[in-house]
């Protein structure tokens, strides 16, 4: 594989990761309209830190990569119980949208920040489907030469992330737009789906559906 392959390859992945719906998505929704684009960014570099992690393990220890890959099923639980937890504490907690003043940004402690940013560590660490997405991938660049697997996550890696923070941009834009009672029913579908996807990965896990693409 070449450079120009890699780079091809690279951004066609990195697209179809950008345009899933997937949990993050939803939470990446709701951080933003609780507080500001700040908070939505804490959480999508969680995101991104984990999947670099896995994509360095999966280059240089994917032995233990592997190992996460068959025990998916712990992995499946644990993050399914997280998503369900998270919908439930956001859909049950009494949430009073706040409008910020013009030029005046959401007061946030760093503490809130880096809690927001484990929460997205966490969100994508325990996907099982994030696991085979990236083992999948570097099975598909095996015998491939560093620099241009390099150059391949590089690229999936940018283009995750820049439409990430567009995601970001924009659902802060939606939420100076909105009525305080039209951000708390977006916050309530929010939660929905992100318990949704706790159950519907729970039973994926139970049923032993498979959880690839």
């Amino acid at each position: 594989m070449n450079y120009s392959e890699a780079i091809i390859k690279g951004i066609l992945l990195g697209l179809f990761m950008a345009i899933s719906v997937g949990p993050t998505l939803f939470a990446i929704i709701r951080y933003s309209m609780h507080h500001s684009y700040k908070a939505g960014i804490a959480f999508i570099f969680g995101v991104s830190f984990s999947d670099i992690i896995y994509v360095t393990l999966a280059n240089i220890a994917t032995t233990w990569l592997e190992f996460l890959e068959d025990h998916q099923d712990i992995v499946g639980y644990v993050g399914s119980g997280l998503f369900i937890i998270m919908g439930l504490v956001s859909l049950l907690k009494k949430y009073k949208p706040k409008r910020p003043k013009q030029g005046q940004p959401i007061a946030m402690s760093k503490g809130a920040y880096f809690k927001i940013w484990g929460t997205g560590f966490l969100m994508n660490a325990l996907n099982p489907a994030v696991i085979l997405l990236w083992v999948g991938a570097t099975i598909s660049v095996a015998g491939t030469t560093l620099p241009p697997r390099i150059v391949f996550f590089g690229s999936c890696l940018g283009i995750v992330l820049g439409f990430d923070i567009i995601k970001v941009l924009l659902a802060d834009g939606i939420r100076r737009r909105l009525t305080l009672r039209r951000i708390l029913y977006l916050n309530r579908i929010s939660a929905v789906c992100i318990l949704a996807f706790g159950f519907i990965l729970f039973a994926k896990v139970y049923f032993h559906i498979s959880l690839g693409h």
